[in-house]
């Protein structure tokens, strides 16, 4: 088997509360003990409540914050340890798409700039090979060369979602962060974006960590799947072992509050958002990860 593109081991990122620093009882631990991999050209499924962690493991990924401790490989690479030169090098391969597509996009900057950006940054290519780049990017997604010279303002939330996918991708970059990618369109908007993601991953062969709380989501995009409770990685395998003969109890409480996904009736999540501080000897009886 090929060496993973991501792999994670024993990712922590704790976070103190004012007041805390003397005292363990004002530490969040958003991540604690996290370990995973990812494949090239694969999906890998982020799922949980709010306040599990999702979004603190995608701000490790994308390189935004540094980790308490563990390691992030990339491509063998660890992460967190490289020196500064050595992220710079890196960054290029990670690239986000971020939740709302309304706040992601530069208002002031034409759909061509935004898209040119990546590449003028890293220096890649001339003004006329960017600009062609960037042409070619917009016919991947389903856009017209005329949407060139207009503004994010000018366009629905699922055509600026598909500028926000296509910038992503300018680098082609080897991994592809998406954050609730399509929690903000409409329903009918949704599957075509979802539809557009997987055309281009077959396309780039570029691989996505997809976070999302939507299940019904998650089993039409995922190849596999790590479930998160308070920091933690309660439960991962494949998507059709986490769906089909899901193992942990909260696991199969996520399962069993998605009627559609899973016919049961939710008997054990709380309706209130989990509490990440303090909270490892909360959930010291669980078994970990099942594989």
């Amino acid at each position: 088997m090929t060496a993973p593109l991501l792999e994670a081991r024993d990712l922590a990122r704790h976070y103190r509360l004012p007041g805390g620093y003397l005292s363990e009882r004002g530490v969040v631990r958003a991540l604690d003990g996290v370990s995973f991999t990812l494949q090239q050209g694969r999906t890998l499924a982020i799922v949980g409540e709010s306040g599990s962690g999702k979004s603190t493991l995608a701000r490790q990924v994308t390189m935004v914050e540094t980790p308490t401790s563990g390691e992030l490989l990339l491509d063998g690479r660890d992460v967190a340890r490289a020196t500064r030169a050595e992220r710079r090098r890196l960054r290029p391969q990670v690239q986000m798409v971020f939740q709302n597509p309304y706040a992601s996009l530069n208002p002031r900057r034409t759909v061509g700039a935004l898209l040119e950006e990546p590449l003028a940054i890293q220096r890649r290519g001339s003004r006329d090979e960017r600009r062609s780049a960037a042409l070619a990017m917009l016919s991947k997604v389903g856009l017209r060369a005329e949407h060139y010279r207009r503004y994010p303002h000018m366009f629905s939330g699922g055509q600026r979602q598909r500028i926000a996918v296509a910038r992503a991708l300018m680098l082609n970059p080897r991994l592809v962060v998406a954050d609730e990618p399509i929690s903000a369109l409409d329903v009918s908007t949704q599957a075509q974006v979802l539809n557009l993601l997987a055309d281009l991953q077959q396309e780039f062969n570029v691989a996505y960590l997809f976070i999302a709380h939507n299940l019904q989501v998650v089993r039409l995009i995922a190849d596999d799947v790590v479930v998160m409770y308070l920091g933690k990685a309660v439960e991962q395998g494949s998507k059709e072992a986490i769906f089909e003969n899901p193992q942990h109890p909260y696991t199969k409480a996520l399962l069993a509050s998605t009627p559609s996904v899973h016919r049961r009736r939710r008997d054990s999540t709380s309706s209130q958002p989990a509490n990440a501080i303090d909270a490892a000897p909360c959930i010291g009886h669980d078994r970990g990860p099942s594989s």
